[in-house]
Parts: structure tokens; C-alpha cells; sequence
């Protein structure tokens, strides 16, 4: 079997070989730009060390870890037209550089497009496979619509959060682990299993996000404090204000809006009161708890411990673990 660095190797070098028409340039020289943007290529991994938990011949998984990517990188056009976001990945996004209708219709052209790439899948029965996409599809969606309405109310709680980011983040992440499976011949037994650890995966790979936007290292990749400044509804400020006291819920509620602050000290202001209230800390013990979830169930997996290893290295990778 392969690790995920030979995967992502396989994944890439089976990404820049698909070629897009040349006309019209509007529609098809976009998604080239997107698909050449990079990425951790997470979801096609996932799928590929899913399928190599049962099974050596990896290229025939290859047209569903392209499916799963390029219908990813089409959700990532539509959001940043939804989030007025003119960067994506340190570049201009789709939107910024050609504008909204392109970005429409360049995406939908890629959510086309990740459907014909999983009809080239080799097997006998497609139809299973083909359903937990678009299962998986339509939860997507439900996940970004929920994140929409999450701007404008007033009060969510952290089991509506939670329901949110494991539509919009960890159902794809779990599709991709379940339909590797499939290709591969699990049982639906493996199959559940894996699902459950990707859920899992997603959900603290999500928070950990949470905590690295406000705490994180701006040699991630990004600057830190992005998401207070957004007055965003993160697990962070979510589980702030369900602690919190009144003056501490102005803070947290207000201070993104003060124009009087400058953006280093609206940071600092509402990172204050999250340390006050242990934040960061009872934001660890969350992730920690779903990736020993996540984990558990690769111990229930009908398949060789060696099989298993690079899965669980590849899990451990995403949250920076070493042990």
C-alpha cells in the first residue's frame, strides 16, 4: 500500500492531466486557475487511502479522487462570490479576477464536470457510489446555507454550529472516505465505520481552525484574527458568549463594529475575553475529543493494522500530532 504523500503525487499528476476546451476561454480557463490553486487535496487523499485499506490497484480510484476535488473547488468558487472574497489561497479568487457571472458559470460547469469524472469509474455498479455523492452534494449545500443564516441570527447555539460545520465541512470528507471504500469492495459494516471517523476528522479539523484563526501563526498562511474581525459566529465566540456576562457579551458582540478601534485592537479587545473565560483551552478539549473519535473507529476497520497505518499517520498529520 502507499502513503498519502505517494496518493497526493498519483492525485496531482492525474489532476494536471485533464485538459479543459479550449473555447469559450470565460468558462474554461477559470476552472484550469482554480484547480492550479493548491490545496492541502485533502478529500481525493482521503478517498485514496480509503481505497487502500482494501485494495492495491489505486488507479482505478483516481476518476472518483477527482470527482471529489474538483466538485470541492466548485463549492469554493460559489462561496466567494456568497462571501464577497477576492482572495483564495494568497491568489485573486475566480470572482476578483473575472467577475460574479463568471464565477456562476464556471462553477457550475465544474460540479458538471466532477459528476462526469465519477461516471469514468470503473465498476460494475455505479449507482451505490453515484447516490453518496449526491447525498454528500446536497449536504453541502444545506451545511453553506446554514452558515448564511448563521450571519444574521441573533443567538446559535453550539450544537446548531456543530450541525453546520459537519454539513459543511466533514460530509464531504466523510463521502470521500465512504465511496474509496466502495470502489474497493468494503462492507457496509467498513463503510459506516469510515464515515463515522471522517465526521469526526472533519469536525476537529474545523475547530482546530477555529482556534488557529484567532491563536494560530500567521506563517500558516493566513492572518490571524480574521474571523473576529468578520464578527463571524465561530465555535470560539459561540462557546464565549454561552459563558459569558453581560458587559463580556457587548464585547464580543459589538466590538468588530466600533470603527473608533483600530483592527489590532479589536483583536486583542475580544481575545481578552476569550482567555478570561478559558476559551482556547475548552476549544482543545473539544478537538481532542473528536479526533479520539475519529481515531477509535479506524481500531474497528475489518482490514490489516498495516493497511490502517497510513490513514491514521495521514489523520494525525492533519492535526499536526506526531504521536
Amino acid at each position: 500500500m502507499l502513503n498519502a504523500e505517494k496518493l497526493l503525487d498519483q492525485v496531482e499528476n492525474y489532476l494536471a492531466q485533464m485538459e479543459m476546451p479550449a473555447e469559450p476561454e470565460l468558462l474554461y480557463t477559470p476552472i484550469t486557475y482554480s484547480m492550479a490553486g493548491g490545496g492541502k487535496r485533502l478529500r481525493p487523499v482521503l478517498l485514496m487511502l480509503s481505497y487502500g485499506l482494501f485494495a492495491d490497484d489505486y488507479q482505478r480510484a483516481l476518476p472518483a479522487a477527482a470527482a471529489v476535488e474538483v466538485f470541492h473547488n466548485f463549492t469554493l468558487l460559489h462561496d466567494d462570490i456568497m462571501d464577497n472574497a477576492l482572495l483564495r489561497r494568497g491568489k485573486p479568487s475566480v470572482f476578483a479576477k473575472w467577475g460574479k457571472n463568471v464565477a456562476i458559470l464556471s462553477g457550475d460547469a465544474m460540479m458538471i464536470a466532477a459528476y462526469q469524472l465519477l461516471g469514468r469509474t470503473q465498476t460494475a455498479d455505479l449507482q451505490p457510489i453515484l447516490s453518496v455523492f449526491s447525498q454528500t452534494a446536497i449536504e453541502v449545500c444545506e451545511g453553506q446555507q446554514y452558515d448564511m443564516d448563521f450571519e444574521t441570527k441573533q443567538k446559535v447555539s453550539v450544537v446548531e454550529y456543530m450541525h453546520m460545520i459537519e454539513l459543511k465541512t466533514s460530509v464531504l470528507l466523510a463521502g470521500a472516505a465512504v465511496i474509496g471504500a466502495m470502489l474497493a469492495g468494503a462492507s457496509e459494516e467498513d463503510c459506516k465505520a469510515l464515515r463515522r471517523f471522517a465526521i469526526e476528522l472533519g469536525l476537529a479539523f474545523q475547530l482546530q481552525d477555529d482556534l488557529l484563526d484567532s491563536y494560530g501563526d500567521e506563517r500558516l498562511g493566513k492572518a490571524i484574527g480574521g474571523d473576529i474581525l468578520e464578527g463571524k459566529k465561530t465555535y470560539l465566540m459561540i462557546t464565549a458568549m454561552s459563558h459569558a456576562n453581560e458587559e463580556q457579551r457587548a464585547v464580543l458582540r459589538d466590538t468588530h463594529l466600533d470603527k473608533m478601534l483600530s483592527d489590532e485592537e479589536k483583536i486583542a479587545r475580544v481575545k481578552a475575553v476569550y482567555d478570561a473565560l478559558d476559551v482556547p483551552h475548552l476549544t482543545e478539549q473539544q478537538i481532542a475529543v473528536r479526533f479520539e473519535r475519529a481515531l477509535a473507529q479506524l481500531d474497528t476497520l475489518n482490514a490489516e493494522p498495516s493497511r490502517v497505518e497510513p490513514l491514521r499517520e495521514y489523520a494525525k498529520s492533519l492535526m499536526g500530532r506526531n504521536k
